[in-house]
């Protein structure tokens, strides 16, 4: 007779699920309810990085636990101790030796937290992941439940029984943020996106998942903006100059900021496409004084510098001017993958006394960005 594609391990009536997200555990804590299973939801997971994209997938896992009134338990997060123990493991593979390692501290704490629960079994959403190897996960468990005595890990390759297929339509269902890579800095290029050293890897190409990766992020774009706004506020405290942007929709809105600067008495700069095709700056009075340029970005409407009056500060009077460049993506080298027109390039390359920083959402590192000889690096990337 065939055997069912999921075994409730015998007596098991309550279970600690680790979950790495809500799109991973949605489908496995709906036939856990469904087969008298009650589930408590562990969020234990320091490898993501950063910050932020672990605020958001915690906060979609505990909106998900709420929603059906079952217990969910926060986690610590604890990112440079979790680097600690991938020492001398960064350059492996994905499927390799420190995707073992980080399953194994992650679920050595699962049975640690059921234990102090009262609970029996544990298990983990890690195993509904194509791109996981489900020989490291059970390896990991079971690990973990030797190290904590009274505990048992419930080994279970929960892609089967039409729970992955099912995930997919709870996702959309919720409207779950869907993250793009697994959660570490070491992985933020996308599992399933190819690497730009990929001989077939194209600018392109990075382009097209960078807009399908905001499509995805859109209901938090808003959020992610007030955490690099902050950051940002710190970084120029002591700016006297700022080339700013003003952003389109999909882009870090720096507006509050740029605000902030002009009624604190710096000078704000924004590009400005001239009829030459040319890019040059005009300095930001208010937003009354914006009126839409080509590409749908709003510019200031004044004159651009330089202008030949010798009254007006010219671009190059600016030697500790900061630049804040936005970006589709971005890599850990400072190169960065702009939208294919070339006017941040032109212009940054013909005034290098500004120090380039590049702006992103977190999901926008990538392992390698695709680079021509002219493109500019940053200097710094928040």
């Amino acid at each position: 007779m065939k055997q069912p594609a999921i075994q409730i391990p015998e007596g098991c009536s309550e279970v600690l699920l680790h979950a790495c997200c809500a799109p991973c555990s949605s489908a496995i804590v709906e036939w856990l309810l469904g087969h008298g299973v009650r589930p408590t939801i562990f969020y234990y997971n320091p490898n993501i990085w950063p910050r932020e994209e672990y605020e958001i997938r915690k906060e979609e896992s505990k909106r998900h636990a709420a929603s059906l009134g079952i217990r969910w338990i926060d986690g610590d997060y604890d990112h440079d101790q979790w680097r600690q123990g991938m020492c001398g493991l960064e350059g492996e593979p994905e499927r390799g030796r420190r995707c073992e390692q980080c399953f194994a501290l992650r679920l050595r704490e699962a049975a640690k937290m059921a234990k102090q629960l009262g609970l029996k079994h544990f298990t983990t959403t890690l195993a509904s992941s194509r791109w996981k190897s489900l020989e490291q996960i059970g390896r990991a468990g079971h690990l973990a439940e030797q190290s904590v005595a009274g505990t048992c890990f419930w080994a279970q390759n929960w892609r089967k029984g039409g729970l992955y297929e099912r995930r997919n339509q709870l996702l959309k269902a919720y409207e779950f943020y869907n993250q793009q890579y697994c959660g570490c800095e070491f992985s933020a290029g996308g599992t399933r996106r190819k690497e730009a050293s990929d001989s077939s890897g194209t600018k392109e190409e990075l382009r097209q998942q960078m807009r399908e990766a905001k499509r995805q992020h859109s209901k938090h774009l808003a959020e992610m903006s007030e955490v690099i706004v902050d950051r940002l506020r710190k970084r120029l405290m002591d700016a006297d100059c700022v080339m700013a942007y003003w952003p389109l929709r999909d882009e870090v809105d720096i507006r509050p900021l740029i605000d902030e600067l002009a009624a604190k008495g710096r000078t704000v700069l924004l590009p400005k496409i001239t009829g030459e095709g040319k890019m040059k700056l005009s300095q930001y009075q208010s937003r009354d004084d914006l009126k839409e340029g080509p590409f749908h970005v709003l510019e200031p409407s004044g004159k651009t510098y330089p202008t030949g009056n010798p009254s007006l500060p010219t671009a190059d009077a600016y030697q500790e001017g900061i630049a804040l460049v936005p970006g589709l993506a971005f890599d850990a080298a400072g190169h960065r993958l702009g939208r294919g027109k070339d006017y941040y390039d032109r212009f940054l390359s013909a005034h290098p006394q500004w120090r380039r920083i590049g702006i992103g959402f977190p999901f926008q590192r990538v392992a390698q960005v695709p680079v021509d000889e002219h493109d500019i690096k940053m200097d710094e990337i928040i």
